[in-house]
């Protein structure tokens, strides 16, 4: 059973991702600090959903030379005995810079996280419809296939990973991604499947300040469209403020219970960057959630 005792962890963290592996639950995060100094990734474990210890630098960055001032927003799905991880660099501002979405892999849940792709060769590297290559997420279907959302900047796209994961695989009109953007988004796509039906999540607002959220709609397509259904996490200044760029974790022992993990930040806090990892009850009723009430 997994335990909503908020914060779960010392210290300040954002952007978690979340999984079951291996007999265990698994929070990827990262290291909320000015750049340059979140040059690597940290991840929490737990096997009873209410302790968790920490798995600091998963990555082995000299794989990554290019990289000189952000690691951030990971995302990991498991494959045919091994685990992917991406996440975005250097908060590119223009195709010129080099960084964006990279891929690494390992064969255990807890890293070290190698470089993927030959000659340092990103996932995505430029950008494409809009989209800043930022806030990968990776959302494995009933039948295997793995799909690719991301995107900031207001723009989300979606792509299908090739088999090998070395990238995704075209369209019928020979593009790699298609947007998907649904209305106020604005970071942090998250995706889950309950009851044959496509649960698409997204941050809403700024990351910075108190109007950060989290806004949902439903879909019976993994490429939508989604259409806003309702603002579910929002701000609470009876507990904390800013909460959003979530995963979410289905209960091991019982399966019919959901919970969202996110990051949010202390009523007494005012740096952008004081952000702590948090998880709370995620109730479904029929095609829809409810708000979620902070703990």
């Amino acid at each position: 059973m997994i335990t909503c005792k908020n914060p779960i962890n010392d210290g300040w963290y954002a952007d978690p991702e979340a999984r079951f592996y291996e007999g265990e639950y698994w929070i990827y995060a990262t290291r909320s600090r000015k750049y340059p100094e979140q040059m690597n990734l940290d991840a929490f474990h737990s096997a009873d959903g209410e302790h968790w210890e920490k798995a600091e630098g998963i990555i082995d960055m000299s794989g990554f030379p290019h990289v000189y001032q952000a690691v951030w927003a990971p995302t990991i799905i498991d494959k045919d005995g091994k685990y992917y991880l991406v996440f975005a660099t250097n908060d590119i501002h223009s195709d010129d810079t080099p960084g964006g979405l990279e891929i690494a892999v390992s064969d255990t849940p807890a890293g070290p996280f190698r470089a993927f792709l030959p000659d340092h060769g990103q996932l995505v590297g430029t950008f494409i419809n809009g989209a800043q290559p930022i806030d990968a997420h990776l959302f494995k279907d009933d039948d295997g296939t793995i799909y690719l959302y991301y995107g900031g900047w207001r723009h989300c796209n979606v792509g299908v990973m090739k088999d090998d994961m070395t990238g995704v695989v075209p369209f019928e009109d020979g593009t790699l991604f298609k947007e998907i953007t649904p209305p106020d988004y604005v970071e942090g796509p998250c995706m889950l499947k309950r009851n044959g039906q496509y649960y698409f999540m997204w941050s809403v607002g700024g990351w910075g300040n108190d109007s950060y959220g989290v806004c949902y709609g439903v879909c019976d397509s993994p490429f939508g469209p989604f259409e806003k259904d309702d603002q579910i996490l929002k701000t609470d200044y009876d507990v904390a403020k800013g909460p959003g760029h979530h995963g979410y974790l289905q209960d091991h022992e019982n399966p019919e219970d959901w919970y969202i993990v996110y990051h949010r930040r202390p009523l007494t806090e005012t740096d952008c960057n004081s952000r702590q990892l948090c998880i709370d009850k995620m109730i479904f009723g029929d095609k829809m959630i409810e708000k979620i009430k902070m703990t």
